[in-house]
């Protein structure tokens, strides 16, 4: 270990903690302790602070930045898994919308790809809550572009909370898309209250909903039940979905479709 690297402070340490297992997806607390030169009690804390700013998820003997049941994982994190799953889901989603039309997105990195592709179909009103997406988009000149507002979360890199939702009740959009953590049985659910409270906002701000959602997510749990999977126009999966949940949205009426990867 370098001398330089072990005399670092706490801020820096815990920025090269963070970045290390969103990289790398966990760590042990042992593993962290020599990498960066320090002791097991100075990593422990790190980890402490880490996991109370929600950036990492602590669990026995070490951390981690995947998810669970009560935490959704960093948008850095989200944003490096499932790519290609993520981009075939756009590109499907992306032949649903016609120029002229107002479409409104989410938070999610999953809709963060169908974002890229809405330059193509210009002209559009595009409304969302992602920064990521706003400043992606916002040099559009062919879009209309529209911030929904609110408290700025960095957990999520949006906005949400009351001023959100209003801002999202006062529209009515032709397209709404947009993904979560989970498909369980007949409905989708959601790690944090706050965030299923804005996608709750979003679906019934648009005339059709429709759902992106990688096989990954499918059949994991979560916390906060979000809606029923009929609240949805069309469910859109990627083609390494198993057979068996095909099976049980076609039992349970839902209209879906495969994107091939």
């Amino acid at each position: 270990m370098s001398q330089d690297r072990s005399h670092r402070g706490p801020v820096q340490r815990r920025r090269e903690i963070s970045d290390h297992v969103l990289t790398t997806g966990s760590a042990s607390a042992s593993d962290l302790a020599e990498r960066f030169g320090v002791s097991p009690m100075t990593i422990y804390r790190d980890i402490d602070e880490l996991e109370r700013e929600g950036v990492l998820r602590k669990f026995r003997g070490g951390v981690t930045a995947q998810p669970s049941g009560v935490f959704e994982s960093n948008v850095a994190y989200r944003k490096k898994t499932m790519r290609k799953e993520k981009e075939a889901l756009a590109a499907k989603a992306a032949t649903l919308i016609e120029p002229g039309m107002s479409v409104m997105i989410d938070d999610s990195t999953t809709v963060l790809e169908l974002a890229r592709l809405l330059p193509r179909i210009e002209p559009l009103t595009v409304a969302t809550n992602f920064r990521e997406a706003l400043n992606l988009l916002a040099d559009e000149r062919g879009l209309h572009l529209m911030a929904l507002g609110g408290d700025y979360d960095r957990l999520h890199d949006s906005f949400l909370g009351v001023p959100c939702v209003e801002a999202v009740e006062a529209l009515r959009v032709d397209l709404c898309f947009v993904s979560t953590s989970s498909v369980y049985g007949d409905f989708a659910f959601h790690q944090e209250q706050r965030i299923v409270a804005v996608k709750r906002a979003m679906l019934k701000a648009a005339g059709r909903n429709v759902l992106m959602i990688d096989h990954s997510k499918l059949g994991r749990t979560a916390l906060h039940r979000l809606t029923p999977l009929t609240t949805f126009d069309l469910i859109l999966v990627d083609d390494r979905t198993p057979p068996e949940v095909l099976r049980g949205l076609d039992e349970s009426g839902v209209r879906y479709e495969v994107a091939p990867t």
